[in-house]
């Protein structure tokens, strides 16, 4: 009887062994060929970096990814997050290729992000652009008096509430947040002007929040040629110098909330990022995603 269970456990345990060693050289990349192109998407708002930044870390170590291939559909978002990934994308060009792949939209902070790629491909109607920082605060005032709602506010320093929907911005307040509106915008334009090798002084020619058309991105020098993400991935390939057909491997996306099942993707990141009380509240963002 004890011998009918040796056997009987083995049977179950070597299978199962086998499935968890093949699990684990998977996720290792174990079995993986020496021309793999990754891919990693950045998609909605731009309010965290981490994901993007591993994800960059771990293809730029793998020896069989021989290019890097980041597909943006994004209007912007946060400067901190998207200033991050910049760092990190400026890190990894320096070892291996990075492709820009440009879908519907990669305005404003998805621009920025692409801009630090080694190539840049977009479609002719991609809305790309939108070069510029946005502050918005609501002035809730008027409403507030009429329904007879009021605040009293304890503060350490005169800026301490400043954007307090219940009351008028005050000049200094304006002068203050304008200071820093345009220190933000130097960091874009300079940080664009770097990354696509072009004079500052043309860059904020264009960057004054207007949208672009990716045929028009291209004749300004915003973009390096037109195409699809299939010729995003031609470029990849040839830039990484594989021979052959590459092999397209994609970044694991994060678990998805229950509030993106509820709403969708995408709508789910814009609430959550408005419910968070993000600090971001300085955004490299398209004012068609506002």
């Amino acid at each position: 009887m004890r011998l009918r269970s040796f056997w009987f456990l083995g049977l179950i345990a070597v299978p199962a062994a086998m499935i968890l060693f093949w699990m684990g050289a998977s996720d290792l990349n174990f079995f993986a060929k020496p021309n793999q192109i990754a891919v990693i998407e950045i998609r909605g708002l731009i309010d965290d970096a981490q994901e993007t930044q591993k994800a960059l870390k771990k293809y730029r170590e793998d020896d069989n990814v021989k290019a890097i291939l980041v597909r943006i559909e994004s209007p912007g978002g946060g400067i901190g997050p998207s200033q991050e990934i910049v760092r990190e994308l400026r890190r990894t060009s320096k070892e291996k290729p990075v492709v820009a792949s440009l879908g519907g939209i990669a305005a404003s902070g998805g621009y920025y992000i692409a801009s630090a790629a080694n190539r840049i491909i977009a479609n002719p109607g991609t809305i790309t652009g939108s070069i510029g920082v946005i502050l918005s605060f609501p002035n809730l005032k008027e409403l507030f008096d009429k329904v007879g709602y009021y605040t009293n506010v304890i503060k350490s320093g005169p800026f301490k509430d400043v954007g307090n929907p219940g009351r008028e911005m005050t000049p200094e307040e304006r002068a203050l947040l304008q200071e820093t509106i345009d220190e933000a915008y130097g960091q874009f334009v300079k940080d664009v002007a770097l990354g696509r090798n072009l004079p500052e002084e043309k860059v904020r020619q264009i960057a004054d929040g207007r949208i672009i058309l990716g045929e028009t991105a291209q004749k300004l020098g915003l973009v390096d040629a037109l195409g699809n993400f299939q010729d995003a991935v031609d470029a990849a390939a040839s830039l990484g110098k594989i021979e052959g057909k590459p092999e397209v491997i994609y970044h694991k996306k994060k678990k998805r909330s229950l509030l993106d099942y509820l709403l969708g993707s995408e709508a789910g990141e814009s609430l959550s990022y408005f419910l968070n009380g993000s600090a971001n509240f300085l955004r490299y963002q398209s004012p068609f995603f506002p």
